[in-house]
């Protein structure tokens, strides 16, 4: 399971806007310049943005997008739902019908997966990330040295 250039991008023009939003109305094509997104795909996103009530737009000369409320209670969980993103580990979808319409072996590992990245991501708030308050986890070089480990077993029992 991953996330989306969808996602990515809608994030990241989020954070963009939000950082940007004490100018006044931030454009689209502002931020399509300076994230290399494309200006049509902005504007899908926005759409769906605006319809969640994450964003406000202001018509005319000066003209743009705000923020619909505080940063601070904008997740990220919430940008990745308005853009329709999926965050779902599992092959059903939640319906349980993963393996000729029973449950699959492992639907509740994916089921609780699913579970912990949405409360991760309801947790992270746009003002965190705008203001860069998230930090990388030291355990991640945990799983890196997991991996290198398993790769050079897996070729010594090649050799072998």
């Amino acid at each position: 399971m991953r996330l989306t250039t969808k996602g990515r991008f809608a994030v990241t023009a989020m954070i963009d806007l939000a950082s940007r939003q004490g100018e006044g109305p931030v454009t689209l094509a502002g931020i399509a310049d300076r994230q290399k997104i494309s200006l049509s795909y902005l504007e899908q996103l926005f759409g769906k943005l605006r319809r969640h009530k994450l964003v406000s737009s202001v018509r005319g000369p000066g003209g743009g997008y705000r923020l619909a409320r505080d940063m601070s209670r904008i997740t990220v969980a919430d940008i990745i739902v308005a853009v329709d993103e999926p965050l779902d580990a599992t092959q059903c979808g939640g319906k349980q019908n993963c393996q000729d319409e029973h449950r699959c072996l492992t639907h509740d590992l994916w089921a609780n997966l699913n579970k912990r990245m949405y409360e991760y991501l309801d947790s992270v708030t746009l003002n965190a990330l705008v203001h860069r308050e998230i930090k990388p986890d030291p355990d991640m070089s945990v799983l890196k040295d997991v991996r290198r480990r398993a790769m050079v077993a897996m070729r010594e029992a090649a050799a072998a």
